[in-house]
């Protein structure tokens, strides 16, 4: 049985709009408190964790505690234009549409111990880091991916994480440029 990581309770409810028999945790926000962690810790140990945070600071901050504390949690995204609420102030997946869902969660990424396929070196080279188009190029590649949109470190750990090579990548990158 999997166990979903989501925020908030709303979010919960979305995700078993889309699978009625999911088992959720749910942290109470960015604030995830030590017990939470813990609860997760001890899920782990005979459930896969599936960690599916709203794509925002607070939902990455989330994200990189649990990751940080269960390293073979898998992971997985909704892109932000997927999950913006109708007056379009808030973003979460409690706003996603029940096939944008399912489609996040049936797309995890589970993290391997195979070595890295990137180095930062690779991003430099390649224009994804270090210069001011750098955020730009990593968003798109990173839409492609659906992997979020994370900071320039982060965004290196996700590509390991899908064992992408940089030949890989480089074919990305012709694609939105």
């Amino acid at each position: 049985m999997d166990i979903i990581v989501v925020e908030g309770t709303h979010d919960e409810i979305k995700v078993k709009a889309a699978y009625p028999n999911a088992e959720c945790i749910i942290t109470n926000g960015s604030e995830i408190s030590d017990d939470t962690i813990e609860l997760i810790k001890e899920m782990s140990k005979k459930h896969r964790i599936i960690i599916f945070t709203d794509p925002d600071s607070p939902g990455e901050r989330i994200r990189s505690i649990i990751t940080n504390a269960i390293p073979n949690a898998s992971q997985a995204f909704l892109r932000k234009k997927e999950c913006i609420s109708n007056n379009k102030k808030k973003v979460g997946i409690e706003h996603a549409s029940i096939e944008a869902i399912k489609e996040a969660l049936d797309s995890i990424y589970t993290p391997n111990k195979l070595e890295d396929t990137i180095s930062l070196r690779d991003l430099y080279d390649l224009g994804l880091n270090g210069n001011i188009e750098s955020k730009k190029l990593r968003d798109k590649v990173s839409d492609i991916l659906n992997i979020g949109r994370p900071n320039a470190k982060t965004f290196l750990k996700r590509l390991n994480l899908l064992q992408i090579t940089r030949e890989e990548l480089e074919d990305l990158l012709c694609k939105v440029k």
